[in-house]
């Protein structure tokens, strides 16, 4: 049990015991109570709110009720004191050997230091990258993916069962254009010399789809209509696309549960069932959208569509799920697509491009249509990355025809690099990236800083064995108060877990993990000025193990949060 955790605990039965006492009235809410840092550090180690939240309910005055609450606390042996601030803040003071307590946690647990529980029984579907399946991922996609892929593993790591879902939109008209497109090069592996007309996609990863149908059908299609051929092309040109985004996605280490079909969804008249379903509940009825802003009566055609009732939740205008010829619209076709998805979770999370910020609102209020309100659902929004190199645009993929291909990035900087730094700002702030500084080796990086970090600590661990020093025995009482400070630091992980699931914000990991890497670094760099300070110290064996011991947790620690992260956790650089 970590330390928040455990000090929640205490803090339950010390109220349970005024409970008892006749000092509280029994049955108060408690959900509200917190145990975290002060917002000060010089008042203490931990504060609660606790006589803040109840004092209200239970007709007495908060600081009084304080006093009560810390005198129980006062009580424990972790406890070194208690103070009270404000109206009725309770700060505690914990023992140095309460500290060092968390430190033999933090090993034992190993690998689960830091996993909690608070999403045990939830399923989360997590929807993101959904690119189309018209060519190879570009640097476009990227930070979606990594974003979707991290909060994925971050909610799995809170406790949550979690299904990674990609849509594939198979059923639009840009996979006809990919059909036509791969009709183009099958000509040319057939030996034609071909043109590829504006609008069509110039990229030469259609080569290779055309050489395939060539060598299977040969000419047969050459001059055929396109009623013969357009369905069987773009069935081949999707299916080659998937796996080319599937082998990209893998440079990432990204590796999706499910990859449902816009098309298949549409062949099994799920988007009916949706619509059939909300009308039942008369959130869907036919009627007439008004004229767009700046067109005349003599311009504007009323057409009788189905409408989706979103006005009653929030948005600004009920929205078409058909068009006039009687397909389905975007919406409808989405609409139906998160109906199916909501069957099988308790929550959605979609990961989408800040170009898609227009249509949050009415697929939000789709959702809560659909499932009265019962599934969770969530919209993030991704803004897109400038690449740059030396501070200058970097030039499109010739092999892409007009964009820069993610393999092409990560086959230059690497994995880690690329994910590390797409979660080190919120996603829904803009992004540089620049080739010559995410691998530069300075403090300014936060990839490298919180590599060094891990790999400091390996190479201590690898020193220390060197120089013949056992630490099969390990005195932790040699740690002093600011080597203590560090520990504060570490058990800080398994709140910044749980407040990063909550939020659905995996860069919270990657800003704790620069920050008590930092901490590590200014301890470490102590030893520069002061040779007592190192953590390696031949002839003081008890005071090395003690020091590694310390390493060690933080290293774990970082391990820890890189595998959230999806990034390796090095052992030397």
């Amino acid at each position: 049990m970590t330390l928040y955790v455990r000090f929640a605990a205490h803090l339950n039965l010390a109220l349970d015991a005024l409970v008892l006492a006749g000092d509280l009235p029994a049955g108060l809410e408690r959900r509200a109570i917190t145990v975290e840092p002060p917002r000060d550090t010089s008042h203490g180690d931990l504060a609660t709110n606790a006589a803040m939240v109840l004092a209200k309910p239970a007709g007495t005055n908060p600081r009084a009720l304080a006093e009560k609450i810390g005198a129980e606390l006062e009580k424990l042996d972790e406890v070194a004191s208690v103070s009270i601030a404000g109206p009725g803040f309770i700060n505690l003071t914990l023992t140095d050997a309460t500290w060092r307590g968390e430190l033999t946690t933090i090993l034992d647990a190993g690998d689960d230091y830091g996993r909690s529980t608070v999403g045990a029984g939830t399923t989360v579907n997590v929807e993101y990258v959904s690119a189309n399946p018209t060519g190879p991922m570009h640097m476009g996609h990227c930070r979606g993916a990594v974003v979707g892929d991290a909060l994925a593993a971050l909610l799995e790591f809170a406790g949550h069962k979690v299904i990674r879902e990609y849509y594939v939109n198979d059923a639009g008209g840009q996979v006809d254009v990919l059909a036509r497109s791969a009709h183009l090069r099958y000509r040319e592996a057939l030996g034609e010399t071909i043109e590829i007309p504006e609008g069509l996609y110039p990229g030469e990863y259609l080569k290779p789809v055309g050489a395939k149908l060539a060598a299977e059908f040969g000419d047969k299609y050459v001059s055929a209509p396109e009623s013969e051929w357009l369905v069987l092309f773009r069935k081949t040109a999707v299916a080659a696309m998937m796996d080319m985004i599937r082998a990209d996605l893998a440079l990432l280490g990204i590796h999706h549960d499910l990859f449902s079909s816009e098309a298949e969804l549409q062949a099994a008249g799920k988007p009916e069932q949706a619509e059939a379903w909300l009308r039942e509940r008369g959130f869907v009825y036919d009627g007439v959208l008004e004229a767009p802003k700046g067109e005349t009566p003599e311009d504007w055609e009323p057409v009788e569509l189905p409408l989706f009732r979103s006005t009653q939740f929030g948005d600004d205008q009920d929205r078409p799920i058909k068009k006039s010829n009687g397909a389905w619209t975007y919406f409808g076709a989405d609409l139906a697509y998160h109906f199916q998805k909501a069957q099988s979770a308790d929550a959605l999370i979609d990961i989408w491009g800040a170009d898609h910020a227009g249509t949050v609102k009415r697929i939000v209020a789709a959702v809560q249509a659909l499932t009265g309100g019962e599934t969770k659902f969530d919209v993030k929004l991704v803004q897109m990355v400038r690449l740059l190199r030396d501070g200058e645009p970097v030039k499109m993929s010739k092999r892409a025809g007009n964009f820069v291909t993610l393999a092409d990035v990560v086959n230059e900087v690497g994995k880690d690099v690329v994910r590390f730094t797409m979660l080190t700002r919120k996603a829904d702030a803009q992004m540089d990236f620049d080739f010559a500084k995410v691998v530069e080796a300075s403090k300014d990086n936060p990839v490298f800083y919180v590599q060094y970090a891990h790999a400091r600590v390996a190479s201590l661990g690898r020193r220390t064995a060197e120089a013949g020093i056992d630490c099969a025995d390990v005195d932790l009482s040699l740690l002093d108060t600011q080597e203590l400070g560090l520990v504060k630091a570490a058990a800080q992980f398994p709140r910044i877990v749980e407040a990063a699931a909550s939020a659905r914000e995996p860069h919270r990991i990657a800003f704790y993990l620069y920050d008590l890497a930092a901490e590590l670094h200014s301890l470490w760099n102590l030893g520069k000025e002061d040779p007592s300070r190192r953590f390696l110290l031949p002839d003081q064996p008890g005071l090395t193990c003690a020091r590694l011991y310390l390493a060690r947790s933080i290293g774990q620690i970082v391990r820890n949060g890189l595998r959230i992260m999806g990034v390796e956790a090095v052992q030397e650089m």
